[in-house]
C-alpha cells in the first residue's frame, strides 16, 4: 500500500519514515515539506541516505502521486487543518499528528489553542487514535487524530481504574516528565542545550494544552466526569516519557487486586505491559525504541499510585500512528 507524509521534516516524521521503511505492507510514495527547492529527504535527514532518497514535494493534493491511499499529516497545529480537509476531499484517508482534530468541539480547541478552528465538520468526524479504547471506530475512520504524548501515558494508566470504578475520577493528580524531543524540532529557548542540560523544569503548570484532551477523552471512553491536576516537566534526555498518577481509591483494596484488574482490562492488547507487584516500576529505558506502554500500580493507604512509561516519539507519536494505520487497513497490529 502506498502512503505519504505531509510535513516530512519533523522529528516524528523521521521516526515514522524509519517505521514505514521496514513495514512489509507500506511503501512511502510521497514526502511533502515546506522547503524551497524540494530537497531529497536524505539531505534533511542524512541518516536516511541509501535507505530512501525521495525528493520532497509540495503539500497540495495535486502534489501527491497517484496510488497513495493514506496520508500522515505531521504539520503543526493550525497548519494541519488547512490541508486535512483537502486530503479528505481528494479521497485520501488521513492520520493527523497535530491537536487540530482531538476535540469534538471547536470552542474547546479555540480556548486552549488560541486560534479559530477552520474545519469544524472535520472535528465532528475525526476519531481519536488510541486503539486500546477506540479500535472499532478507527477501523472505519477516514480521519484519525493521533493522540498527544502526555495523554497516551495518562489515559492508558487511568482508563481501567475509572471503568472498573476503583478510583474517585475527580480527584486525580498527574506528574509527567518528558525528554526534550517532546518540544519538537522548531528552535525555542526552552529546547536550547544551555536551558535543558542539567536542568529539570516544570512548564504549563495548571494550563497545559494536553490537560483538556486527557479529561475529554477519558470522559468519552468511560462516560464519567473526570478532573485532573496535571504538571508536566522537561528533563535533560532526548526521548522517553514517564507519568506518575495519584488517585484516591473508592474503597480499600490491594496492589495485587488493582494489578489484576488492569491485566484483565488490557489482556488482548499487543502494546500494553502491566508490571507485576514484585517487578521494578516502569522506566523510560525499558520502552525507548518501542511502541510499548509499561504500567504499574501500587496501593498506598487510601490512594493508588500508577506509573506509566512510553517513548514519546513512538507510542506517543509515530509508533501509535503506524498502529492506527494497521487497524485502519487490516494489517497485523504488531507490525510497528
Amino acid at each position: 500500500m502506498k502512503v505519504g507524509i505531509a510535513g516530512a521534516t519533523a522529528y516524528t516524521s523521521l521516526e515514522l519514515i524509519k517505521l514505514l521503511l521496514r513495514h512489509p505492507e507500506a511503501e512511502i510514495a510521497y514526502l511533502g515539506a515546506r522547503r524551497e527547492g524540494n530537497p531529497r529527504i536524505s539531505q534533511i535527514f542524512p541518516s536516511l541516505k541509501q535507505q530512501i532518497d525521495l525528493p520532497t514535494a509540495g503539500l497540495e493534493p495535486e502534489d501527491i502521486p497517484k496510488g497513495v491511499e493514506l496520508v500522515f499529516v505531521t504539520l503543526p497545529q493550525t497548519v494541519a487543518m488547512q490541508y486535512v480537509p483537502k486530503y479528505i476531499k481528494a479521497g485520501y484517508r488521513v492520520i493527523d499528528f497535530s491537536a487540530d482534530y482531538r476535540f469534538k468541539d471547536a470552542d474547546s480547541y479555540e480556548k486552549w489553542y488560541k486560534s479559530p478552528h477552520t474545519d469544524p465538520d472535520g472535528l465532528k468526524k475525526a476519531v481519536y487514535g488510541l486503539p486500546e479504547l477506540f479500535r472499532k471506530e478507527i477501523r472505519k475512520a477516514k480521519l484519525v487524530s493521533n493522540p498527544g504524548c502526555y495523554p497516551v501515558s495518562v489515559i492508558l494508566a487511568l482508563a481501567p481504574l475509572i471503568v472498573r470504578e476503583l478510583i474517585e475520577p475527580t480527584d486525580i493528580i498527574v506528574d509527567s516528565k518528558s525528554g526534550v524531543s517532546g518540544r519538537g524540532r522548531d528552535v525555542s529557548e526552552q529546547s536550547m542545550y544551555c536551558e535543558c542540560n542539567e536542568n529539570l523544569k516544570p512548564y504549563g503548570v495548571g494550563g497545559h494544552r494536553h490537560l483538556p484532551e486527557m479529561e475529554e477523552i477519558l470522559e468519552r471512553a468511560t462516560n464519567t466526569k473526570v478532573k485532573i491536576t496535571f504538571i508536566p516537566h522537561l528533563v535533560p534526555m532526548d526521548r522517553g516519557l514517564l507519568s506518575t498518577v495519584y488517585a484516591r481509591l473508592k474503597s480499600l483494596t490491594t496492589t495485587e487486586a488493582v494489578t489484576n484488574k488492569m491485566k484483565a482490562f488490557y489482556k488482548d492488547e499487543p502494546f500494553i505491559r502491566i508490571k507485576d507487584p514484585d517487578d521494578e516500576p516502569p522506566s523510560t529505558k525499558d520502552v525507548v525504541g518501542t511502541n510499548f506502554c509499561d504500567i504499574s500500580a501500587r496501593v498506598a493507604d487510601k490512594r493508588v499510585i500508577i506509573i506509566s512509561a512510553i517513548d514519546n516519539l513512538l507510542k506517543g507519536a509515530s509508533g501509535i500512528a503506524v498502529q492506527n494505520m494497521n487497524v485502519m487497513f487490516g494489517f497485523p497490529e504488531r507490525l510497528v
